[in-house]
């Protein structure tokens, strides 16, 4: 077993790493994760293990996550193939339809959850749509911390929970579990917290909203450049509603999302007239261009493709590698060993989960890393304790994904700050969804509701001598 400090020394050199490639240079946290590799491989060395034995444990770390590489793959040409058909721009267009001023925040909201969930990106989000509610915001005379709250909100709700996110596919490939079962298990806590939202967005929208006249020219604009490009119909809404009775009926993530693609592509044909075979497979392959004209509109769908999600394929690679030496030569074990005096039980463990998500966000600031280095390094303790591996992602997503947002020097904080052109201190109080999530994620798992047991029942269903259904 290696010693405490040199453990430690191993993740502190990954920090530093970390800290220099995103605060300093302002570079993706690829490289700087590969050097971490490098640190743990040169500790494992250190620590007497051969290069064979090193090489192999990097392959076996991928190898966990492979299902999930998988997963990322296909729906990067789901992406694709639902924007050249007509899905996401459909899914757009009508969720504009629900902006109305009397319900400013609310909308504003939804709107930005429907675009999240549509895209699967939190960022594509809040510089198209969020831009325009700010301007929107403006215009009313609302207030522009709450305006900027509700927008964020919004997009990381579909961060979190769109099967489409790259995060709602590394919480689960990081914990090993698959991203149904994850996404199946997000929805209570995620339900709860959201319908919060909904209250608090529509008395703040009563208190500030008085009555003016409302400029929803940007609005207009939006929806006349999609409906232009586009054929929008109902009917369209229809692929997305197979993927969640696919989730529902518990359908294994790869045929659901294949199934996605099928349905998507079958109705890009019937209803657009520029979608044929080929820039299905186009689409499928390199992504959507977009050429509108209109910058909004143009950002937001230019994005899937198969290519255009290697970035978060090679990101879960070179952290896996990275998880498997530290798993193999016990360097996260003995860290773990120090830190689980602190977690007796399945509440206060999925607590320290959610603690240690918040400080890599400050740490090692990038959203992913919050998410990559907990998973692995509480895994295999959630194992020891009898815990369905759903139960961790759940956390990290309950905390990694969302908190990123409200720490000014995390690169999501900077993103917002920059696009939304509005301060952390502004925004953060009225941010409800993001720093709501890990308190009830916690509050509920003192309760049993967001901790399940190998078999994958909620301990809340065991205590009350529930049949073991809610898997």
């Amino acid at each position: 077993m290696p010693k405490l400090w040199e453990a430690l020394l191993t993740m502190l050199f990954l920090v530093v790493m970390l800290a220099i490639g995103i605060v300093v240079y302002g570079v993706d946290p690829h490289v700087p994760m590969f050097i971490g590799v490098i640190g743990a491989a040169l500790m494992a060395l250190y620590l007497g293990y051969k290069w064979e034995d090193i090489e192999k444990s990097m392959m076996d770390g991928i190898y966990k996550a492979l299902q999930s590489i998988i997963i990322l793959t296909i729906i990067g040409i789901l992406i694709g193939v639902w924007i050249d058909s007509g899905v996401v721009p459909s899914m757009i267009y009508y969720g504009l339809k629900v902006l109305k001023p009397s319900i400013f925040f609310i909308a504003a909201l939804l709107i930005c959850s429907v675009t999240s969930l549509a895209t699967g990106t939190s960022w594509g989000t809040m510089g198209t749509m969020g831009v325009a509610l700010m301007g929107i915001g403006m215009g009313l005379g609302m207030n522009p911390g709450m305006t900027a709250g509700a927008v964020i909100s919004g997009a990381y709700f579909g961060d979190k929970m769109s099967p489409l996110s790259d995060t709602t596919n590394l919480a689960p490939a990081m914990a090993g579990t698959d991203v149904m079962t994850h996404v199946r298990f997000m929805i209570l806590p995620t339900a709860v917290v959201y319908a919060v939202c909904l209250v608090v967005y529509g008395v703040l929208g009563f208190t500030q909203y008085h009555g003016g006249e409302a400029d929803l020219s940007q609005v207009q604009v939006l929806s006349d450049a999609l409906s232009g490009l586009f054929n929008v119909n109902p009917i369209l809404l229809l692929p997305p509603v197979i993927v969640i009775v696919a989730v529902a009926c518990k359908i294994p993530a790869i045929p659901g999302i294949t199934l996605g693609i099928l349905s998507g592509a079958l109705c890009g044909l019937i209803f657009q007239p520029d979608c044929t075979l080929g820039t299905l497979f186009s689409c499928g392959m390199g992504g959507y261009e977009c050429n509108t004209g209109v910058e909004s509109i143009d950002s937001l769908l230019s994005s899937g493709g198969l290519m255009n999600m290697m970035f978060s394929v090679s990101m879960t690679i070179i952290a896996m590698m990275f998880g498997g030496i530290m798993e193999y030569t016990h360097q996260l074990e003995v860290i773990v060993n120090k830190l689980k005096a602190l977690a007796r039980t399945p509440a206060t463990l999925v607590t320290l989960t959610e603690a240690t998500c918040v400080i890599s966000n400050a740490t090692m600031p990038e959203q992913y890393i919050s998410i990559v280095v907990p998973g692995r390094m509480y895994a295999e303790e959630y194992r020891k304790m009898g815990l369905h591996p759903k139960t961790l992602s759940n956390a990290l997503e309950g905390a990694g994904t969302v908190t990123s947002a409200l720490i000014p020097w995390n690169t999501c904080g900077v993103f917002i700050v920059s696009t939304l052109g509005i301060t952390t201190a502004q925004y953060a109080p009225y941010a409800v969804f993001n720093w709501l999530m890990p308190i009830v994620v916690i509050v509920m798992a003192f309760m049993g509701l967001t901790v399940a047991d190998a078999d994958g029942v909620r301990l809340a269903s065991k205590k009350k001598g529930a049949a073991p259904v809610a898997k």
